[in-house]
């Protein structure tokens, strides 16, 4: 029979052809045949593998190799410390939208009283989530266009036990309710068609998640556009955004929000990645 050893180090060495890190992905998947942590497989190579678990890692192997995201041949990803469940149907959660949480719960922790926020594009739910989850009082209406990113959403909320807090619904943009949102977050599809065309990620993600127009501001432009309508003074939008798209985002959003203060923050990388509009009591 194969040992862990000698079953990562064939793994590796296949997906050296596909991947950047072949020797964490195959930890990765290993692991999670067995149900495993990395650092159980590491200190226990000599095991032997049986042929159930050997089964499931060629074929996870395999759906590597034929290009599938290895988020989605794990079917979990983690964002912000949680664990979420991830199918081709969801954007995969990106370490650079933490910053938008961080910025969101900054914000949040700030308030005397609870809060009403929205989540635009949720997809995974998981900025919804992280959320909830970190801040007990705030409640969160999070919508999609897509049905069955919705329905992961939903389940990602009972995996963390805060369903009672966010409620979601199938619609563009914002939802069609009277009420007004103290928090508004948006990461919307934002990256240009033809460079879209030009990515890998391209049909490996869904496209609907990540073509955001011509120049990667249709969405973005007219969430602004509508966005007066919907948030309450004194209230805060955040958005993610392309690297490139900081000061257009910027000119639109004061195009919007004449009277508010408008940033634009970077990433740990240093490029734009979020333009924060903080309303004033009265606009």
């Amino acid at each position: 029979m194969i040992t862990i050893s000698q079953a990562l180090e064939g793994s590796a060495a296949t997906l050296v052809k596909v991947s950047d890190t072949p020797t964490l992905d195959a930890q990765t998947i290993l692991a999670h045949c067995l149900g495993k942590s990395r650092t159980w497989l590491l200190t226990h190579p000599e095991e032997s593998l049986t042929n159930s678990a050997f089964s499931s890692l060629q074929q996870e192997i395999n759906a590597l190799e034929r290009g599938i995201p290895l988020p989605y041949v794990l079917g979990h990803w983690e964002f912000y410390g949680l664990d979420f469940t991830v199918t081709p149907d969801t954007l995969i959660p990106r370490p650079e939208t933490e910053l938008l949480v961080d910025k969101a719960l900054d914000w949040l922790n700030l308030q005397p009283e609870p809060c009403m926020a929205a989540d635009i594009g949720t997809g995974s739910g998981c900025i919804a989530v992280a959320l909830a989850k970190h801040n007990p009082d705030v409640s969160v209406i999070a919508t999609d266009i897509s049905y069955p990113a919705l329905k992961i959403g939903r389940a990602n909320t009972i995996q963390h036990n805060v369903d009672h807090q966010v409620n979601f619904l199938q619609t563009d943009l914002f939802p069609p309710i009277a009420d007004r949102f103290d928090l508004v977050c948006a990461n919307l599809p934002y990256i240009p068609t033809q460079t879209l065309q030009n990515l890998e990620v391209s049909g490996r993600e869904p496209d609907m998640a990540l073509d955001g127009g011509p120049n990667g501001l249709d969405l973005i432009s007219s969430l602004l556009e509508e966005a007066p309508g919907h948030i309450a003074p004194r209230g805060i939008l955040l958005i993610e955004v392309e690297s490139s798209q900081g000061a257009k985002a910027q000119y639109l959003a004061q195009r919007a929000f004449p009277s508010a203060e408008i940033e634009v923050l970077s990433d740990l990388s240093g490029k734009d990645r979020l333009v924060m509009i903080q309303l004033p009591k009265i606009y």
